[in-house]
Order: C-alpha cells, then structure tokens, then sequence
C-alpha cells in the first residue's frame, strides 16, 4: 500500500543556471530552423535539429546535426547566441554576452538516421530513436502537476522577473539560482511546506545570507500556499554564505543535464532523454510531451486522482511499442481500457503527436526553463500540450 504521510523534495535552477544557459541557447537553435524554413520555402516537416551546447568561461561551444535553410548561417546562430546570453543577463567579466567566444560546429543529419525517420512511399515517419517517455498528471495543484516542483519552479520564475524589472533591492541579484521546497503530505495530500532552500547569485559582493533573505523572503512567500509556511518551516538561503561568481564562469554548463528538473522533480519517472535542442521528430521530445498532455487529460476528465503514462519506441518504427497506463489506484475505469482508448483518441506516430499538438513551430526556447509542463498554453502555439481539450472524448470513448 502506497505511503500517505511523508515528506517530499523537488529543486528547480533559474535560467541562468549554466546547464539551462545551455538548453536555452541549444532550443533557442531549434526555434531558428523552424522560423527561418519556411521563408526559404522549406517544409517544416523536412526540419531536423539536435543540438548540443556547452558553456564555460567565456565560451560557448554548439555542436550537433541540423538540416535546413542554407540561409541560417554560423553568424546568425551566433548572434542569436549572443541575444539569449544578454537576455538571460549576463554581463559579467567571466561570462558576458559581448565577448564570450562562440564556435559553432553543427553539420548535416546523418544519412543512416534521416531514411528511418523520413516519410517514403507508403511509410511513414519513423521514430527519431528508440526509447522510452513518461507523462504524469495528479491534482496536486491547478495545473495538474506535483506540488514540489511546481512551487519551486514559481519561486525562480517570480525573482528572475523581479530582477529583470530592476524592482527594488531584486536588481542585486544575479541570474545564476537554485531553489529548492520540501512539502509535506498527509492523507496523499500536501499541506504544508517543512524546508526551503534558495541559492542565488548576488551583484553586490558584501551582501550577507541575511540580507539575501531580506531581499527574496517577499517574493517566496508571495508565490506558496499563506498556509502552508509557517514559523515551523526552515529557511536555507544562500548557505555557503556569498554566491557572486554564477553561471558558466563559475561551473561549466551542458545542454539536457537537469531532465528531473523538467519534467516531474522525482514525483514521476522519467525515460531518461532530455528535451532541449532537438526538434520533434525526436521521441524524446514529442512523446514526453505527449505522454503528458495524455495523463493530463484523463486527469482532468476525472478518470482519475493521478495518472502515470509510458510510451516506448523503436528508431525508424511509426507506431509506439506499448502504452502503459498507471492510475496509482485512483483510477475509475480500468486501465487496459484506458490504454486502449489513449490510441484511438490520438494517434501517436511522430507524425501523428507533430499533428496533433502542432509542434513544427519555433515554440522551444521558453520551455528552456521553469519546466516543459505546467505552464499555460500561450497565444503563439507553445505548450499545446498542457491543454485539456481531449478529456471530453476520452470519456465518450469509454
């Protein structure tokens, strides 16, 4: 029997962590591809991307395999580069939009890989990989994600927003941040917040952990539950005491090194593929996401309290291997019927999820950080994949 009373922990980085500078920079490149494309008269279903990107000092290198418009040039990549590292916000000597070094070393798409994804004939488009992807969904929050993350991800996202607006005191922060939240369940439901740690970079070299706190305490306690902290929760801000040198200058980044952290934060499994840089031929990508706006979906059909969802692959395959179906015991209708039903309503090819969710558009960089789900699908087609508009024809299909 699943445990009810228990503590549990996510931890999300801001988007100037050195890892998402790097999945911000690698979407970023996607997100040319498919808007440079059709300009040059190319199918945005002939667009392949995978890119890789790593940060350090005053250095950015990308490498990966791209297939395109001829117009997108190494110069454009790199000033695209350039306006993603100055939006983030640095600016400092160790790592600054300006000066940082940039070689950009993408080349075609491999032959070997391009005739089992391509659509030929009478076949269809293969899988851009093997694999396997998890979506999940409980009732947790509003948005239908876990608590943890959902609460750490707000944290970030609500200082990153302060600091770019210069509001107050917040303009002494700098964009290098983690946070992390510690909930506490009981009966299955979570009720209160036992720990909060927040490590965040500071322009101001003399600025204590006490005054840091002063600076960010406002703006936590604004993004949780009022009832869930209490004189009882403990606050970690800024432990090792002074945090000035941040992001790539102070630890090297990597493209798709923080996977918990987009997706679920431990509360769901993950396949182990990360997102960021490839475009949605990769089942690493397109699957999760569909796999997610599934679990949503039965979810918000009341099918269910919490709903685990897992899709497999096979490289140059079309259809999924299987589709496995999870409702932790909170389910209403049984599962074998539900996995049968979840193909029926959607198919679930490559082709079929691009269709279905409109993926062949430059929606990648914003879901570079803050999480892949969660958020509100937005007026320029992003995060198609957290509507809820297939939960009438699951239960009509039952």
């Amino acid at each position: 029997m699943a445990r009810t009373s228990y503590l549990f922990t996510s931890e999300s980085v801001s988007e100037g962590h050195p890892d998402k500078v790097c999945d911000r920079i690698s979407d970023e490149i996607v997100d040319l591809f498919y808007r440079e494309g059709p300009k040059a008269g190319i199918d945005p279903w002939s667009i392949r991307a995978a890119c890789e990107t790593l940060a350090t000092t005053n250095q950015v290198i990308v490498a990966g395999e791209t297939r395109g418009p001829s117009t997108v040039t190494t110069e454009m990549i790199s000033a695209k580069i350039r306006e993603a590292i100055k939006d983030i916000g640095y600016e400092q000597e160790g790592f600054h939009w300006a000066n940082t070094n940039i070689d950009v070393l993408l080349h075609p798409q491999s032959a070997d890989i391009a005739v089992g994804v391509d659509a030929a004939g009478n076949k269809d488009e293969g899988a851009g990989d093997q694999g396997i992807m998890f979506g999940y969904a409980c009732r947790e929050t509003p948005e239908l994600m876990p608590a943890p993350i959902y609460y750490s991800h707000k944290i970030l996202e609500v200082l990153a927003k302060a600091r770019k607006a210069k509001e107050g005191a917040a303009a002494k922060l700098g964009p290098d941040a983690k946070s992390q939240v510690t909930v506490r369940y009981e009966n299955g439901k979570p009720v209160a917040v036992t720990q909060i740690v927040l490590s965040t970079q500071h322009i101001d070299p003399d600025l204590t952990s006490k005054q840091v706190r002063e600076i960010v305490e406002p703006y936590i306690l604004k993004t949780l539950p009022a009832e869930w902290v209490s004189n009882d929760t403990v606050w970690h801000v800024n432990p090792t005491g002074k945090f000035v040198i941040g992001g790539p200058d102070g630890d090297c980044g990597l493209t798709g090194r923080k996977i918990i952290v987009d997706t679920y934060g431990g509360a769901a499994p993950h396949g182990g593929g990360a997102f960021s840089g490839k475009d949605p031929t990769k089942v690493d990508r397109s699957a999760a996401y569909a796999a997610r706006y599934l679990a949503k979906n039965v979810v918000a059909a009341e099918l269910a309290e919490r709903c685990t969802i897992q899709l497999s692959y096979a490289i140059g395959v079309a259809e999924p291997l299987s589709i496995y179906v999870d409702t932790h015991g909170t389910g209403k209708v049984d599962e074998a019927q539900l996995e049968k039903v979840l193909r029926e309503v959607m198919k679930l090819t490559p082709r079929g999820i691009r269709e279905h969710l409109n993926l062949n558009n430059p929606i990648y960089a914003r879901t570079a950080a803050y999480g892949h789900f969660g958020r509100a699908p937005d007026d320029q087609g992003g995060f198609t994949w957290e509507k809820d508009d297939l939960a009438a024809a699951i239960k009509s299909a039952l």
